[in-house]
């Protein structure tokens, strides 16, 4: 699965537990440890877990993939779930405030959910593989 396809997909589960601010971060000129980050806040840290177990459960379910690396889940302030090509970052309001992400990486092209795909066929080809992250996430 294409980076941008993973993304997509975690969006899509995230937004399915009505994720509020949903943002795609396009990181693959920035930095070499990820292609992107996906940020959203849930209202209230039962939601932000709710969120979080709706990405954990939909990708394990229809991909066979988990995130090598989840922190944040007890507090449910800040919940980051990483799947290597994609960094999930699930905040309450007052967490998102405070570390305001967005500004912190303000150079890195913002995206919609599922814009990337189609365009990445092209991106695809020029871009460096990551041959040593491996897959976009542990196998199940």
């Amino acid at each position: 699965m294409r980076s941008s396809e993973l993304v997509d997909e975690i969006a899509r589960y995230a937004a399915d537990k009505k994720a509020a601010g949903l943002v795609l971060l396009d990181l693959r000129e920035i930095v070499g440890y990820t292609d992107y980050f996906m940020i959203c806040s849930g209202t209230t840290p039962r939601q932000t877990k709710a969120i979080h177990d709706g990405i954990l459960e939909g990708m394990k379910r229809e991909h066979d993939l988990v995130p090598r690396r989840v922190e944040g889940a007890a507090g449910a302030q800040w919940i980051l779930m990483d799947y290597l090509d994609v960094v999930a970052h699930i905040f309450t309001p007052q967490a998102r405030d405070y570390y305001r992400l967005e500004e912190l990486w303000g150079e890195a092209p913002v995206r919609a959910a599922g814009e990337g795909a189609a365009e990445e066929g092209a991106v695809a080809a020029s871009a460096p593989q990551r041959a040593e992250r491996g897959v976009a996430g542990e196998r199940a």
